[in-house]
């Protein structure tokens, strides 16, 4: 009977052992669990719309009536592209010391009396500082801060 038992006690461990492989061969062959990617900063890719513009000495806030009319995507390359209400722009930008823009071909077509084309061209130029705005939207600024302009996401810009 003690030698049935010694063999019960080896073969027990021998399975024990057996399984112990077998758990760790498979967790091994199992596919890495992918990271979640933490929240990005970055504003490429993103069409963004213009929706407001504050004159920080004044704290008087222009409300842009038809964001989606004002526009701007900040490609990886540093190109950008956009349009101001009936006109549409190309330029670069730049994140090294500050934030800035140079404007590019742009078309100059009269878009109305009531149009912020020109307004918009002319803030955009002059933009020193910039980024994400923690709430999810963009600012960009002129320098000193003079003027804060606002975007809100209006997607992902088309490739």
């Amino acid at each position: 009977m003690r030698a049935t038992s010694k063999f019960s006690s080896s073969l027990w461990f021998w399975v024990a052992g057996l399984g112990l492989i077998v758990v760790m061969v498979l967790a091994a062959c199992a596919p890495a669990a992918t990271p979640t990617p933490a929240p990005s900063n970055t504003i490429t890719g993103i069409v963004w719309q213009w929706t407001s513009v504050t004159n920080q000495t004044t704290k008087e806030t222009t409300t842009v009536p038809n964001p989606e009319s004002y526009t701007i995507i900040f490609n990886a390359d540093g190109t950008l592209t956009g349009k101001a209400d009936c006109n549409s722009f190309s330029g670069t930008y730049s994140q090294q010391n500050g934030f800035t823009i140079k404007l590019g071909p742009t078309t100059m077509a009269f878009c109305g009396e009531a149009s912020l084309d020109q307004q918009y061209l002319a803030l955009l130029g002059s933009v020193a500082a910039g980024g994400p705005d923690g709430a999810g939207g963009l600012a960009l600024e002129t320098a000193g801060g003079a003027q804060r302009m606002l975007f809100k996401k209006g997607g992902a810009a088309v490739k």
